[in-house]
């Protein structure tokens, strides 16, 4: 096995360690409930007579709006690996195939 394989493989166990071990720990206790639910919580119980300042347009379900996010979460992925992929193209076209070439004709190495 080579250098690179060796750290891509450890790469990708660490990245599935980082997902694994919260949820191994946690054994399933949590109710994984976001910051705004909690944040409304402790703003009715500390202000009962709290009024909010505008209403929400649009509220879907819960079905819908992890549809949303999963949706967003896929257009941002895709965006962003298109412009790592672009930027690697532009990498390659500039980098000269040959070191030797690197000086452009007409160079005189003396």
């Amino acid at each position: 096995m080579t250098r690179r394989r060796l750290v891509t493989a450890l790469l990708v166990l660490g990245v599935i360690a980082l997902f694994a071990l919260p949820l191994l720990i946690d054994r399933g206790s949590s109710d994984f409930t976001g910051s705004d639910s909690q944040a409304t919580a402790v703003i009715e119980k500390d202000h009962p007579h709290y009024k909010p300042w505008f209403q929400s347009v649009f509220s879907p379900s819960s079905e819908v709006e992890s549809g949303l996010f999963a949706l967003q979460a896929a257009l941002g992925g895709g965006v962003l690996g298109y412009v790592l992929g672009r930027l690697h193209g532009r990498r390659r076209q500039g980098a000269p195939a040959d070191p030797s070439s690197a000086e452009g004709p007409g160079s005189d190495r003396s």
